[in-house]
């Protein structure tokens, strides 16, 4: 069965039971509410003459998740418009970036999307060995995908769980944030951290996979599955999660991609762009697994977009464990590898290489390069200016969570106030990433 068709499915049968009878009445669109066919129907109430009110929500409300506010002009509980303020996080990673060596910068990078940390250690390093013209080891291409996908399972956890809380289920948030636990776990056993993880290194990792670890990962890839179909399971089925996100902030595909939509935002519209498919990095394009699709784009469909993507990065997990080869994880180029340390205090010329390293910095040829990935959000990209020094002249981000939270304008009016959290959440921002 195709990704398309199991969110189709999963539309289409959301409501039955294992007789194809309908659990609930079917599901309309009404002035922008999913009610029932067997619903009494409202009688509108009068027209009357009222002045458009401006509330904010947030940044003091916890379901916009940091440091957003939303102005909006209400007319009634309608929404009339919607101007979104970023806020000051401003994090400066990007000039900070033009004062450091290319490995120190990955630990900036672990706090942009701090939910996918991992993966923006792989898409810097990637970025940078581009820039510098060197490749990666075998073990360490497999190590890195694993990684990223570990990551997206983190990211999808908590977009779950917390959208569940915002809309007003708390069991699920509860389970899955105990498998969010379990891979942390993973993560630490492997490089130490667990939220910020500077697992990678320009041209290898910063550490190999430590013994037992492949079983810790297969034992979790076993659990896991059960836990989100059990979860799914919890909302796909109740009417008041349909009611909350069923016809919401809906994009169609045109609208979509004018907005520059990327990720399970642009997917559940309909467009079938997922960077490791279009423009295949760490061998993706040999790995099988189907990116998912969906039809109506509201905020129903972004959550059987994310649940399905959770379980294709199982199936690749499992088909990297298989090929997962021995080996070294780092290049064997002293001009940007440091020498073990028994060597560095043994041998002059590892002392030198070692010496050099840190307090001079490796040295990328002049050029530029940009390199984008398939982050949970959407596209995730970095740009790179080198002038030859050990430093970058340019580190540009590409954010998925900022030109995503663009379009809640439009996604929002028309609905109702407590229409916003929903719509709100299923953009699935972290504001890290967004005031760079």
């Amino acid at each position: 069965m195709s990704a398309r068709r199991t969110i189709e499915v999963a539309l289409g049968t959301s409501g039955l039971d294992g007789q194809g009878n309908p659990l609930r009445a079917p599901l309309v669109a009404q002035g922008g509410r999913a009610v029932a066919l067997d619903a009494p129907v409202m009688t509108p109430e009068p027209e009357m003459e009222s002045d458009h009110m401006l509330i904010n929500i947030g940044p003091q409300h916890p379901a916009t998740h940091g440091v957003l506010r939303l102005v909006l002009e209400l007319d009634g509980e309608t929404v009339v418009r919607c101007i979104p303020h970023i806020g000051y996080l401003h994090c400066g990673f990007e000039k900070i970036g033009e004062y450091r060596q290319y490995n120190q910068i990955i630990p900036w990078t672990d706090r942009e999307d701090y939910l996918n940390s991992p993966g923006n250690n792989v898409a810097f390093a990637l970025g940078a060995e581009r820039l510098f013209g060197v490749g990666m080891t075998e073990r360490c291409k497999v190590l890195r995908v694993i990684l990223m996908e570990l990551s997206r399972i983190i990211s999808h956890l908590v977009w779950l769980g917390t959208t569940s809380v915002d809309i007003g289920a708390f069991t699920p948030f509860l389970w899955l944030y105990q498998e969010r636990e379990n891979v942390y776990n993973l993560l630490e056993g492997w490089v130490g951290a667990r939220l910020t993880t500077t697992a990678t290194r320009v041209g290898g990792m910063a550490a190999d996979i430590p013994d037992g670890w492949v079983d810790g990962l297969r034992a979790f890839l076993r659990g896991f599955p059960k836990t989100l179909d059990e979860s799914v399971r919890m909302l796909e089925t109740n009417a008041i999660w349909a009611g909350r996100t069923v016809g919401l902030g809906a994009m169609n595909a045109q609208e979509a991609v004018n907005a520059g939509l990327s990720g399970p935002m642009l997917r559940a519209s309909g467009v079938a762009y997922d960077v490791r498919k279009d423009f295949p990095y760490l061998d993706y394009e040999t790995y099988d697994f189907d990116v998912p699709v969906g039809t109506a784009g509201d905020v129903y469909d972004r959550f059987l977009v994310r649940v399905e993507e959770m379980r294709q990065s199982v199936r690749i997990l499992e088909q990297a464990l298989q090929r997962l080869p021995g080996g070294p994880v780092n290049i064997d180029d002293p001009r940007l590898i440091l020498p073990p340390k028994h060597k560095a205090t043994s041998e002059m010329e590892s002392m030198i290489h070692h010496f050099k390293l840190v307090m001079e910095g490796p040295r990328p040829p002049i050029g530029e390069c940009y390199v984008p990935v398939e982050s949970p959000k959407g596209e995730k990209g970095y740009y790179m200016v080198s002038d030859g020094s050990a430093k970058p002249v340019r580190w540009r981000i590409r954010p998925p969570s900022f030109v995503n939270l663009s379009a809640i304008p439009k996604m929002v009016e028309g609905h109702l106030l407590s229409d916003v959290i929903a719509i709100n959440a299923s953009i699935d921002i972290v504001m890290g990433e967004i005031d760079r």
